[in-house]
């Protein structure tokens, strides 16, 4: 079991959704949280709804203003946390995008935006964490999705992030595992954040509203309680909701039967019938 009372976690993607929702439940353990986003307004609020510490002792939350995107950026965090922190026991891969829209209507530019934040910036930061985790034998915590391990219509882009995701952190966790580096892949299904809102389009614009979800949405903070009981027990991966466990199996199972129940569910938001 993993304690993380004093321990320092870094969160990506922090000030919003899920990510807010994990800063809570470590700040609950007694861990110091340095939250990393690129909405600086949204980092304030954080910052103002959970007052951690006071003039005499040192803060358990600290905010800083990060892309991703950018591998400078993630080291200059990454020392920052170092500095502030003394070093990086866990580190939250959860930064993300999401896009809508059939390959054929998709420009490739954001098929490349979707690949630089969902993959290379969960490995910018890995990169930039590294030393201070296998000095610490720390945690790794990625969020990846059911597209990360069975097809998603409409969402190759984002199907694809998540499956490099598995590919990279499945083969980094043969390399760690000597140095007591833990790796957890988490996959939730659908949950009930704003990162629909945010998703992108074909022509790299807002997509169109209206997902449809396959079971249901669960709550962030359900999601972020559940991650946190599965990173103290060091467990490799997590299936988070009825509809993760399902297609887990059913993709390995009986694929063919799988793919024909996400199109019939979901074809008609990315092909309406009119168009």
């Amino acid at each position: 079991m993993r304690d993380f009372a004093g321990r320092s976690v870094v969160i990506t993607g922090a000030a919003g959704g899920l990510g807010a929702a994990l800063v809570q439940a470590f700040l609950k353990t007694g861990a110091r949280v340095l939250a990393m986003d690129r909405d600086a307004l949204a980092l304030e609020r954080l910052q103002q709804a959970h007052p951690t510490s006071d003039a005499k002792s040192a803060p358990r939350l600290l905010t800083r203003v990060c892309d991703v995107t950018d591998a400078a950026a993630c080291a200059a965090a990454m020392a920052y946390a170092n500095q502030r922190l003394g070093g990086v026991d866990v580190l939250v891969n959860n930064a993300g995008i999401a896009h809508r829209s059939a390959f054929a209507q998709t420009r490739l530019e954001v098929l490349r935006r979707v690949m630089d934040v969902n993959f290379f910036g969960a490995v910018h930061c890995t990169h930039a964490a590294l030393e201070s985790l296998r000095h610490r034998r720390g945690l790794i915590i990625t969020i990846s999705s059911v597209a990360g391990f069975a097809p998603l219509i409409g969402r190759t882009g984002y199907a694809a992030s998540k499956h490099a995701l598995h590919g990279f952190f499945d083969s980094l966790r043969t390399e760690l595992e000597d140095d007591g580096v833990g790796v957890l892949l988490v996959c939730p299904s659908f949950i009930d954040t704003g990162i629909d809102k945010a998703a992108l389009g074909g022509d790299g614009g807002p997509a169109a509203q209206g997902r449809k979800t396959t079971g249901g949405q669960t709550q962030p903070a359900e999601v972020a309680e559940a991650i946190l009981a599965a990173a103290q027990r060091n467990r490799r991966q997590l299936l988070i909701g009825s509809t993760a466990h399902a297609a887990w199996w059913l993709s390995r199972l009986w694929p063919a039967r799988y793919a024909r129940i996400m199109k019939r569910r979901l074809q008609a938001e990315i092909f309406p019938p009119n168009t």
